[in-house]
């Protein structure tokens, strides 16, 4: 079952709160138009928050079983503690974020890392509609992901905004499930615009926003007062793991060159130039006589057969221009690389020292694909988390081992018959299927003894009963587990629909 933080408020807290709606009653009373605005803005809010909050979702992810550890050799001191890993059954490891329908077909934006390594993510959208989500892609380098539902009808989407015109104290909206709480709304302003962050990439210059973002608002949009879309929620920076007024989002300009880029290839193709860069700064500018600081320099040449390489870089080479267009900085020469095709061709035009004197010299370039973040597999494609493969053989995506005296008396369940649930494949909806009180219906150490009244002792007859049900017909469970807190076997019925 998963537990949310406890939330607390202080009595200071409430006097706060009160003490600041006695001062704003004063002010109106002082000022009435001070009311008026406030009024305004209010309305802005509420109507901003009814247009977006159909296209926000809640993502339920269900990671991988965690891995069984190494055997211990009989007769080790590690036997017992292996015993005891024994009476625990394994569980997959749950996550809640955020994310936003951006397409009437029921494409998904959210961050890669609220879906990483999971094996079956649920999108739960404002109407109560559950539906089961599929990768379309992901990129690390910008920490985004794209989910596709299929639905039986259009979908209530919104629209990514232009965040390049935004500026800081701009009012805006951040929208979300903060600690699984669904359809969240916090209001804040643009507190800085193009930040980077100790753990960013060279792809992520963040929009900050004191607006509230909390654990499970990762995914989620941050909303202009035109009800777009200008952000990605995805970072906050803190000293409790929790809100403290600094939150990140992606600027959707590079959230909709990714969405587009995964939309179309199924992942993001970008520019290589395979050098390292350092940035002009006025020191450099005043010792090699150049009129701006600006530019980037050529710190490394990583493979002789890259881009640069072969057009003739070398390091200590200054490239001031690329494709036509000056060059400011590192930063700004990694970002029109990247946002150039792989395999096209560029002109760059740097500056080479020559005794005291820095040469002009122009080049063309063939620019290669940049690698991603990850280890890729043969095809340079990273396996996404919930790649499709072939269909789970094992009857709903149980393995089942039958209940021999010595794996009953393992397990505590001497004088018991049925089949010992060894593992649950968690992408099974199975693996979804709740008890009355919320915890899972089945898990690792669980004896099936009947289903649908029918007794079963071996996985051949298992099998063919559970091949026979078709999509939408009913399954009753009779499951025997070992309670720990009674130390005997307890009955429970586990009842689901197939799916």
């Amino acid at each position: 079952m998963r537990r949310f933080p406890t939330l607390f408020v202080s009595r200071s807290l409430v006097f706060a709160l009160f003490l600041f709606g006695s001062v704003g009653t004063a002010l109106s009373q002082v000022n009435p138009g001070n009311a008026a605005v406030a009024d305004r803005l209010s309305a802005s809010f509420a109507g901003i928050a009814k247009a977006v909050e159909p296209a926000v979702v809640s993502i339920d992810t269900k990671g991988k079983m965690p891995d069984v550890a190494a055997k211990p050799a009989p007769g080790s001191s590690d036997d017992i503690m292996d015993f005891l890993r024994k009476q625990i059954p394994k569980r997959p490891s749950y996550s809640v974020g955020s994310g936003f329908i951006v397409d009437k077909t029921g494409y998904i934006l959210t961050n890669n890392h609220v879906i990483e390594d999971a094996a079956r993510i649920v999108v739960k959208m404002s109407s109560g509609e559950e539906f089961v989500a599929k990768v379309v892609g992901a990129d690390e380098d910008t920490d985004l992901a794209v989910l596709k539902i299929e639905a039986a009808r259009e979908l209530p989407f919104v629209k990514l905004g232009d965040s390049e015109k935004m500026n800081v104290g701009d009012w805006v909206l951040a929208i979300g499930s903060p600690f699984g709480l669904t359809r969240t709304v916090t209001a804040g302003i643009i507190s800085q615009v193009h930040r980077e962050t100790p753990y960013g990439t060279p792809f992520q210059r963040f929009i900050q926003t004191d607006a509230a973002i909390n654990r499970g608002n990762s995914g989620g949009p941050l909303v202009n007062m035109d009800g777009d879309v200008i952000g990605i929620n995805s970072q906050i920076a803190t000293s409790t793991g929790d809100y403290n007024g600094v939150g990140f989002a992606l600027p959707s300009s590079e959230a909709r060159y990714v969405y587009d880029q995964i939309v179309r290839n199924g992942k993001v193709r970008r520019g290589f130039l395979g050098v390292g860069l350092d940035s002009v700064k006025s020191e450099y500018a005043a010792v090699y006589g150049l009129k701006d600081a600006k530019g980037a320099i050529v710190t490394d040449v990583r493979d002789p057969m890259s881009a640069a390489g072969r057009a003739g870089l070398s390091v200590g080479d200054v490239i001031v221009e690329f494709n036509g267009e000056p060059v400011e900085n590192a930063q700004d020469l990694i970002k029109k690389v990247s946002a150039t095709p792989p395999e096209q061709s560029v002109g760059v035009v740097y500056l080479r020292e020559v005794g005291s004197n820095l040469e002009r010299r122009n080049a063309t370039l063939r620019l290669g694909e940049r690698p991603s973040v990850a280890t890729a597999d043969d095809s340079g494609r990273k396996p996404l988390p919930i790649d499709s493969g072939k269909a789970d053989a094992r009857p709903f995506g149980l393995t089942l081992v039958e209940l021999t005296p010595a794996v009953a008396t393992t397990y505590k369940l001497d004088g018991q018959k049925g089949l010992l649930v060894k593992d649950l494949n968690p992408e099974s909806f199975l693996a979804d299927v709740k008890t009355s009180t919320g915890s899972e219906a089945l898990g690792e150490g669980d004896v099936i003894q009947r289903i649908n009244r029918v007794s079963v002792a071996d996985t051949k007859s298992f099998a063919s009963i559970v091949n026979k049900l078709k999509k939408g017909d009913a399954v009753v469970l009779h499951v025997v587990a070992y309670n720990p807190s009674t130390r005997a076997p307890q009955l429970k019925i586990v009842q689901f629909t197939v799916q």
